[in-house]
C-alpha cells in the first residue's frame, strides 16, 4: 500500500483464536484496475489488490464471532489497510479484547496488511436525521474525479439495488465466510454494506486506479437479504498527500429507504505513480 496519512495500531489486547482465510480478489476484472495485476505494478504493488472492502469483510468475522447480531445492529468499527492483501495468499485475522471492545490485526505474507477495531456499544446510536442528507439521483454521465467533481460539500447519491439472495450467497462464498448467522437469519454481510460507500464514489465519477485507505463504522440496524441498498454521500475533504489526491466522503446507507449504517468513507482517488527506470 502507497505511504498515506494514516498511522499504526499496536496490538495490546489478550489475544483471541486467530481466523485464517484463503484471500480471494473479487474485482480482479472491474473497471478499477487497481485490482488488475499489470495495472497495479505500475504503482508500485506485486499484484492486483483484493478490494479493502474484502479485506474488511475479513475483520468483520471477529466481531461477528463475538457479538452475533447485535454487532450487526448497534455495533461500531474501524479499518485501515496499509499494505496490500494479494489473490490466493493465506490472510490471518488476529483479534485481542479489551474493555473498549476488539482490537483487530490482518497479517499476510508476515506483513501488517490492515488494523482495526470493533465494539458493541450498550445502546443503539440515534440514526442522522434523514433530511439532513439530501438525496440526490447517482450521475448519469459520469464526469473525470477531480477537485470540481468531488469538491468539498457536493453531494453524491447512490441508486437502490436489490440483494438477492444469490447476490448475498455469492458475495459470502467470495468472502470465504463460514458463520451461519447470515444465511439462517437472511442478514445482508457488513462488507457488502460498506461496499455501498464505494458505489457512492465510484458511480458518480470517472476513476483511474483508486484505493480505499480506511472507513469508520456505526451500524444502526441489520440490513435483511431481499432489501435494496442505496446510499447519500457528502464529499467532506478533498486533498493532496505526498503525490497522492485523498477524497473523504460521510455516508449514509440505506436499505429500502431506511438508515442502516453511518460511514466516514477515505479513498485515495488519484494515487502516485511509480515511475519505472
Amino acid at each position: 500500500m502507497p505511504d498515506t496519512n494514516m498511522t499504526d495500531t499496536n496490538m495490546t489486547a489478550a489475544a483471541l483464536a486467530p481466523y485464517r482465510v484463503s484471500a480471494y480478489n473479487t474485482a480482479h476484472d472491474s473497471e478499477n484496475k487497481i485490482h488488475d495485476d499489470a495495472t497495479a505494478r505500475r504503482f508500485g504493488f506485486g499484484g492486483g489488490l483484493v478490494p479493502g472492502v474484502d479485506v474488511y469483510g475479513y475483520i468483520t468475522h471477529m466481531p461477528v464471532a463475538r457479538w452475533g447480531r447485535a454487532w450487526l445492529e448497534r455495533g461500531t468499527a474501524e479499518c485501515r489497510f496499509f499494505k496490500p492483501v494479494y489473490d490466493g495468499e493465506t490472510a490471518t485475522v488476529i483479534a485481542g479484547e479489551d474493555a473498549a471492545g476488539l482490537e483487530i490485526i490482518v497479517e499476510s505474507r508476515g506483513e501488517r496488511c490492515a488494523t482495526g477495531r470493533a465494539a458493541l456499544p450498550a445502546m443503539p446510536a440515534i440514526a442522522p436525521a434523514l433530511a439532513s442528507f439530501h438525496k440526490v439521483a447517482q450521475h448519469a454521465v459520469r464526469p473525470p474525479a477531480d477537485e470540481t467533481s468531488l469538491a468539498i460539500g457536493i453531494w453524491l447519491g447512490l441508486d437502490p439495488y436489490p440483494i438477492t439472495p444469490e447476490l448475498a450467497a455469492q458475495h459470502r462464498a467470495d468472502l470465504r465466510e463460514a458463520l451461519p448467522l447470515y444465511a439462517e437469519e437472511g442478514l445482508i454481510h457488513p462488507a457488502m454494506i460498506l461496499r455501498a460507500c464505494n458505489f457512492v464514489i465510484n458511480r458518480n465519477v470517472a476513476l483511474g486506479p483508486w484505493i480505499h485507505v480506511s472507513s469508520r463504522i456505526q451500524h444502526l440496524a441489520a440490513a435483511h437479504i431481499g432489501a435494496s441498498l442505496s446510499a447519500r454521500g457528502r464529499v467532506t475533504a478533498n486533498y493532496e498527500h505526498k503525490g497522492h489526491r485523498f477524497v473523504d466522503v460521510d455516508v449514509l446507507v440505506l436499505a429500502d429507504e431506511n438508515p442502516i449504517a453511518h460511514v466516514a468513507h477515505l479513498a485515495i482517488y488519484q494515487p502516485r505513480q511509480v515511475v519505472g527506470p
